[in-house]
């Protein structure tokens, strides 16, 4: 049996970042296209207090990663985030993505009471029964970042949908 936990984790973050991904590649073939700069697009912003559309990607790459490997009680891969370009986000979400294809349900089970420790040791630690973690904190931070990302292309002009922001399910 699937445990609850990986059903509602992992093939979210699959199906999320696959979407990302093909996004990604459009607002690549956008650039393109267009004679644009990747950086127009790599840099932009909702609002000049936001992150760019570079640093949305990677850090919804590092909640998938991490709020899996949390949950399944793995090492976190570590990533260092010197991506620069439309190529390398496309690797960082690839390899991602082969990460998430290495865990299996039953590394999940007994994992929504199991307690999870965000930033140990420091003045903002906070602790987490396994179902808070990722049903209030990790699915709503991921996918404030797909979004966010998705938002930004379509603000910059990138011919995307809701289609294309769901992939497929």
């Amino acid at each position: 049996m699937n445990s609850p936990m990986y059903m509602n984790s992992v093939p979210v973050f699959k199906q999320m970042l696959t979407a990302l991904k093909n996004i990604l590649g459009k607002a690549d073939a956008h650039i393109l296209a267009k004679s644009i700069e990747p950086d127009a697009l790599l840099q932009a912003r909702l609002f000049p207090d936001m992150l760019p559309l570079l640093k949305q990607v990677q850090i919804a790459a590092d909640f998938a990663r991490g709020i899996s490997a949390r949950l399944a009680g793995v090492e976190i891969p570590a990533f260092e985030g010197k991506e620069q370009g439309f190529a390398d986000l496309d690797e960082l979400l690839t390899n991602t993505l082969a990460f998430l294809d290495t865990l299996d349900s039953a590394s999940f089970h007994g994992s929504e009471t199991k307690e999870i420790v965000l930033r140990p040791g420091t003045p903002k630690e906070k602790k987490l029964i396994g179902q808070v973690y990722l049903s209030n904190y990790g699915l709503p931070q991921f996918l404030f970042h797909v979004t966010t990302a998705y938002a930004i292309l379509r603000h910059n002009g990138v011919e995307i949908g809701k289609r294309d922001y769901m992939g497929a399910y």
